[in-house]
């Protein structure tokens, strides 16, 4: 049974653009692409030939992020990712514009810095709601696009934190790990319609994201906490634009894997975020080993 949902769009796929060299150009949705990383994606994309729909909850900000030196090949949605309905109006909007949608980037985030009993519980549900819920709420309305085209590419930016968690960040870690088990299970859920899934695991990247804009810190004071906090506060501060990471050659790899078929499942971006995977993995393997003896005792 059709739902109202799979009646929005008709029961079609048009056919992929060239580009100029030959090559296919696709339609690419990316969420947060008025500053930072996502306007890097953005910029990449477009430059590469792709036709790019940049979101962002103001579009006025996108045209000033990217300027007009892409012409059509760029088209500014406004899209609250934490709305539903906006998301559903957003996507709609990109397929009566360009017929289809190829890739999209799930990168629109915030980053709330706090110990976790120092964030109120609207902070909590704030940050999933952005970090994880928004997600969500896009790939909802997408895939029944990319079902019926069957192909796409659904691309969602994780961190560091969605290895490994690390203190004064619990609440972003648990939106980050969500978002990563959600995306492992979606993964096999939606591969049969030949939609292709890649997690991206940034590590520091100078993309504004601890400038005193983005930082959202706690609501609440703890006198135990506090000398940790202030350290904590002060390191954040410290960060912005200081970073190793340049979100532009990570965008342009991105837009590389992109054009692999199939797509790796992961891409972990920078030498710290990959000694962080390369102690989880650690960790795993002395958690199997120091609890072997009792972990295989429970079969019937």
């Amino acid at each position: 049974m059709w739902s109202l949902t799979d009646l929005r769009f008709p029961h079609w796929a048009p056919a992929k653009r060239l580009r100029e060299d030959g090559a296919v150009s696709k339609v690419w949705l990316i969420t947060g692409a008025s500053r930072g990383m996502g306007a890097s994606f953005a910029r990449a994309a477009a430059a590469a030939g792709h036709s790019v729909v940049a979101t962002a909850r103001r579009p006025a900000d996108v045209a000033d992020a990217l300027g007009d030196s892409f012409g059509d090949a760029v088209f500014p949605v406004a899209l609250d990712v934490t709305d539903p309905d906006a998301a559903d109006a957003a996507v709609t909007a990109a397929v009566e514009r360009f017929g289809r949608l190829d890739v999209v980037v799930n990168n629109a985030g915030a980053s709330f810095k706090g110990f976790f009993e120092e964030m109120s519980p609207a902070q909590v549900d704030q940050q999933l709601a952005v970090n994880l819920v928004g997600p969500m709420n896009v790939t909802r309305s997408v895939l029944p696009v990319m079902r019926r085209q069957r192909s796409g590419h659904l691309i969602a930016i994780s961190s560091g934190a969605g290895l490994l968690g690390f203190p004064y960040s619990s609440v972003y870690a648990a939106a980050k790990a969500g978002l990563e088990g959600w995306m492992g299970a979606l993964a096999q859920e939606i591969e049969p319609f030949g939609i292709h899934t890649t997690i991206v695991n940034p590590g520091f990247f100078r993309t504004g994201l601890a400038g005193p804009e983005s930082l959202v810190w706690p609501e609440r004071e703890i006198a135990d906490y506090a000398h940790r906090s202030a350290e904590q506060r002060a390191w954040w501060a410290a960060q912005d634009g200081i970073q190793a990471g340049d979100p532009d050659k990570l965008a342009d790899a991105v837009v590389r894997l992109a054009e692999i078929d199939p797509p790796p499942r992961r891409l972990l971006a920078g030498a710290d975020v990959v000694d962080l995977a390369r102690r989880k993995i650690d960790e795993l393997g002395h958690d199997v080993e120091h609890c072997a003896d009792t972990s295989l005792t429970f079969d019937a």
